[in-house]
């Protein structure tokens, strides 16, 4: 996690997705304490209220939960959240474009699901 951070997108939203991140790799599970607004900060030297925004995000979301004085924990349920989450994402930013430029294209599912298994096979094959 100690990546620096870039100028790409709103540094909260790098924030929330690097914890979200961790939940998914089993770095951060169910009902631990997720890193402080103060050691976020000062691991990307931002500003404390940037860092809170991106807890408060993940809070607002239920993948995170405040324990009052102690600080943000991960939520039960979390990981299925995000998971459903950047799949919708998925769907809307990437399935839905490679559909119409397919059929565009005159491609059709056999020949798209011959070009899939080749991009697998080209990065390492299937998790699945």
């Amino acid at each position: 996690m100690n990546v620096p951070l870039n100028e790409a997108t709103s540094l909260y939203l790098q924030i929330a997705a690097r914890i979200e991140d961790q939940i998914l790799r089993g770095l951060l599970l169910e009902e631990e304490q997720a890193p402080s607004t103060n050691e976020l900060a000062r691991l990307y030297r931002i500003n404390p209220a940037t860092a809170a925004k991106g807890l408060n995000l993940l809070a607002d979301e239920g993948v995170l939960y405040k324990k009052r004085g102690i600080g943000m924990f991960v939520a039960a349920g979390s990981r299925e959240r995000i998971i459903e989450k950047r799949k919708t994402a998925f769907y809307e930013s990437y399935v839905k474009g490679l559909a119409a430029e397919a059929h565009k294209l005159g491609i059709g599912r056999a020949e798209l699901a011959e070009m899939l298994a080749r991009a697998e096979a080209e990065n390492g094959g299937s998790k699945v």
